[in-house]
């Protein structure tokens, strides 16, 4: 097929970039400011360096306007918090006496003052720090972040957007703040809000803007009559606005659906649209709305959340159709790019007939510019680039790695009894009750213990040749040691092994089963400086051999309380995986809990008696649209069941679930049928105890004490003060006492003292309830 040129040329852009550097040096910067190696004044140089990088590297792509404004030294929302004035009463004093410090304090907390509450950016694995506002609440602008990363860019040459989060979606992603009824609806400040995004507004026009870009991802959610007016009267107020630049108001991740109307109507200049698979009904949509005429269309047409090689010549497809919908169409990602790695090419471990199927942030970019070069000349301009393509598709659908006999006949024969205990959870718990024998409110971890510098250094030189698998294996067995004789000193009833064999909890999985692709420098960022390395699912998947048992029989020897296995349920491991877009999730789930549910019987063979199985991506792979959300739910707990269904009613399995809004899936959570399940509630102040209340949740729980991501270290009666509020939702003898979260990213002092404070209140607790 050959297209012909589009009228006007069209631009390439994208919505933001990966922050963390080729060798994440952000991150080192940042935690060597946190330990005070590095100043404050190295830390803003090595983040200036970074952002021009990142600017430069755009430009000699081909990229014809480059975000600025989307760096953070943490995370974007917070930086709008900063933005806006939104400052809690309890950080102002720390930020107004050092403001890179009180930034820090929002997002980490120190040992006297709470950080913000942390939760999931929509449905991706990013998490952000969620603002608190009251009735009232002042706003005032500081644009000072904005306007001088505008400039930066302009001074290397370069045409700089201002990317910002649009004011709708900071208020929907708002929570009342501490003490304020939570029947509040931050989105009635509005009006409050949007004075300050004017002044933000112009400061940036003066600084030299054209265009300025306000996200409003919250839009593809579904709205309430008054949510849409409230968009409504946002861009038609910012509309208004005399000394503005340009407006682009972008939305993503999927549909827009009854927003789509609102914003084609706004008196804005453009709109940025997602146009890949979750989102294609947006194409039929703007149609049925009469296109945007005399305005601007950014196109995302190549995924920004995924991995694969994008299909230009069906991209080009979509532009082509858009061309008359808009009276100009330019071409980006979908979303940020922060969403993936850097650059597939630094990747020299993986197969270059597989690798060739890879598309990171740098190649992405190059998809864009080629895209829009299409567009502008001609298919003929780009047949090259074509031909490449077609044949990396081919390349990838004709490969057998894609696809075993084997497994998909196992997956076919998978029945409903496979996915059922076979006894109810009353007989469950009176089994497993007289079995393991553990105390009123019992104690326990998630599962991991600080991956100490020692660790980390002995995989490194494992992996370089440096020393050998007996070495490394001994001090693996020396570091289980350690571990487990804390625990039982600390007086914690079921105790973990400390998992320091493992690099992350999804990966260490993936290396060991079949059809998975591990990457050497795909890092992503999670959250502020914790960067992880989703692995790829890039064919069915199959567990040759055990994963786990060794190192877990291994603890259980070494003591008489019991040792819990842990694993990554099949949730979690597409979800903070990079998955596979040739079939549906739900197929790709059902033979990743097959791998497991051998490994979860193998467990509870050699002895194993308590087996978690983490879904903390449960709810935030819930799709954003409601009426997506039943048949997701459905193969979600069905793969659970599946992992878990297999063990006799003794075994007692647990679940893990963390930093999400729990209120949407408590009935997902009881129909996973686990018997034990923890969750995090430090920072909700134990919202989810009171939400699983509500819903007549028949199992045990562990709602956390202790927010793990946070540096500081909670006292005993601080933790007691939660237990108690945790009795009031939560019958005693179902609940039980964890932190929130795994301990991995801790320190050992602060985790000492954490958990011994947390098994001292539990202690006080219990004493309370049996009234000595």
């Amino acid at each position: 097929m050959t297209t012909k040129p589009a009228a006007a040329a069209a631009r390439a852009t994208v919505y933001g970039y990966p922050r963390q550097g080729q060798s994440r040096e952000l991150k080192k910067a940042i935690e060597g400011y946190w330990k005070g190696r590095v100043t404050a004044d190295a830390l803003r140089e090595t983040a200036a360096g970074l952002r021009r990088g990142n600017w430069r590297q755009l430009a000699a792509a081909g990229v014809d306007e480059v975000p600025t404004g989307d760096f953070s030294y943490y995370d974007h929302v917070l930086d709008t918090t900063v933005m806006v004035g939104a400052i809690p009463e309890r950080h102002r004093a720390a930020v107004e006496a050092d403001a890179l410090g009180g930034y820090f304090a929002m997002a980490r907390g120190t040992q006297d003052v709470a950080p913000l509450e942390m939760t999931k950016w929509f449905d991706t694995n990013y998490h952000y720090l969620v603002p608190e506002l009251g009735p009232d609440a002042v706003f005032t602008a500081d644009s000072a972040k904005q306007v001088a990363e505008l400039e930066e860019a302009h001074a290397l040459g370069l045409t700089g957007r201002p990317v910002l989060v649009g004011p709708v979606t900071y208020l929907l992603l708002s929570k009342p703040a501490p003490g304020v009824p939570a029947d509040f609806d931050p989105l009635t400040l509005l009006d409050r809000l949007l004075p300050v995004y004017a002044e933000v507004l112009a400061d940036l026009r003066a600084a030299g803007a054209g265009w300025v870009q306000l996200d409003e991802p919250a839009l593809v959610q579904d709205r309430t009559p008054a949510e849409l007016n409230a968009a409504t009267r946002a861009y038609r107020d910012l509309g208004a606005l005399t000394d503005r630049p340009k407006l682009l108001v972008a939305s993503y991740f999927d549909r827009l659906g009854e927003a789509l109307p609102v914003l084609a109507k706004a008196p804005v200049e453009g709109l940025a649209l997602d146009f890949t698979e979750r989102a294609a009904a947006n194409l039929d949509a703007l149609a049925a709305v009469g296109g945007l005429p005399g305005k601007r269309l950014v196109a995302g047409v190549v995924n920004g959340r995924n991995i694969w090689v994008n299909d230009l010549s069906a991209s080009l497809t979509t532009l082509g159709t858009l061309l008359g919908l808009a009276d100009r169409v330019d071409v980006a990602a979908s979303c940020s790019l922060l969403h993936v790695p850097l650059d597939a090419a630094a990747e020299r471990d993986i197969d270059p007939q597989i690798l060739r199927w890879l598309a990171f942030a740098r190649q992405k970019t190059a998809e864009v510019v080629t895209l829009a070069k299409g567009l502008t000349r001609g298919t003929d301009a780009i047949a090259a680039q074509l031909a490449a393509n077609r044949a990396d598709l081919a390349s990838r659908a004709n490969s057998p790695i894609t696809r075993d006999p084997a497994v998909r006949s196992r997956a076919e024969a998978v029945t409903e009894a496979d996915t059922r205990r076979a006894q109810p959870y009353a007989e469950r718990a009176t089994a497993q009750r007289a079995h393991l024998g553990l105390p009123l409110l019992p104690t326990t971890t998630i599962g991991s213990f600080p991956q100490t510098a020692e660790l980390r250094t002995a995989r490194a030189d494992l992996r370089a040749g440096r020393i050998g698998t007996d070495a490394y294996e001994e001090r693996i067995r020396t570091e289980i040691q350690e571990v487990l004789a804390f625990q039982e000193k600390a007086g914690l009833d079921v105790l973990v092994h400390g998992e320091p064999e493992r690099n992350d909890m999804v990966q260490y999985f993936a290396e060991q089963l079949t059809g998975y692709l591990a990457t050497q420098h795909g890092w992503v960022q999670s959250y502020g400086t914790r960067y992880v390395r989703p692995p790829i699912l890039a064919g069915d998947i199959s567990r040759p051999e055990p994963m786990t048992v060794r190192w877990t029989t291994y603890a259980q020897s070494l003591t008489s309380r019991p040792v819990k296995g842990m694993l990554t349920g099949p949730v979690t491991m597409l979800a903070w995986s990079f998955v596979r877009d040739d079939q549906p999730l739900g197929d790709t789930a059902r033979q990743v809990a097959l791998a497991l549910r051998d490994e979860v019987n193998d467990l509870e063979t050699a002895g194993t008696s308590v087996i978690q199985v983490d879904e903390p991506a449960l709810r935030e792979t819930l799709p954003l649209r409601a009426a997506d959300h039943t048949a997701y739910l459905a193969w979600a707990t069905e793969a659970f069941r599946l992992t878990t269904a297999g063990v006799r009613p003794d075994t007692q399995i647990h679940t893990h679930m963390c930093y999400a809004e729990f209120g949407d899936i408590v009935q997902a959570i009881d129909d996973l049928d686990a018997d034990v399940i923890s969750l995090e509630a430090a920072r909700s102040h134990m919202q989810v105890a009171r939400e699983l209340a509500a819903h007549g949740y028949p199992r045990e729980a562990g709602p956390g004490v202790y927010d793990i991501h946070s540096p500081r270290v909670p006292s005993a009666e601080e933790a007691a003060n939660l237990l108690r509020t945790g009795l009031k939702a939560i019958p005693a003898e179902r609940l039980w006492v964890n932190p929130d979260c795994g301990l991995k990213t801790r320190a050992w002092p602060e985790t000492r003292t954490s958990l011994e404070n947390l098994v001292t209140a539990a202690r006080t607790v219990r004493a309370e309830l049996n009234g000595s």
